[in-house]
């Protein structure tokens, strides 16, 4: 009997990605444990904007993303909490439940710029390790 598999190469993050994810999960621990959960997301980006300029991490902050949907493009139609070096796009949350819509959110935002890899970090948890997510693609 043969069986049909389906291998699929899953290119491993380069070395840049690698580096930069120790960075964010330092930086949203660091956040996390000074200021604690409960606040405004906007009060936790501020933070990270903070954190990213200190260690020279360049990045785009609402950055606006375009859809194409057939011929039509409509221009600033979603904007991506962060894009970290080109790279990496961060979600941030600071909501009590985590939503699965988040993480389609976030894979429709890794296929749309043909990014690979991408965090959900949510600050409303007791511990912010459990407030991350993580997606490659």
């Amino acid at each position: 009997m043969s069986q049909n598999i389906v291998q699929r190469n899953f290119k491993p993050i380069s070395d840049q990605e690698q580096l930069l994810t120790g960075q964010l999960m330092n930086i949203a621990i660091t956040i996390h444990k000074t200021l604690g959960p409960g606040l405004l997301v906007s009060i936790y980006e501020k933070c990270f904007c903070y954190e990213l300029g200190k260690r020279n991490i360049p990045f785009a902050r609402q950055k606006p993303l375009p859809i194409v949907y057939h011929d039509m493009e409509i221009e600033d139609a979603l904007k991506i909490d962060f894009l970290i070096d080109g790279l990496i796009i961060v979600q941030l949350k600071a909501q009590e439940n985590h939503h699965l819509v988040w993480e389609a959110q976030l894979l429709s935002y890794l296929k749309l710029t043909g990014k690979r890899l991408g965090y959900i970090m949510n600050f409303n948890v007791p511990l912010m390790k459990d407030g991350i997510k993580r997606m490659i693609l």
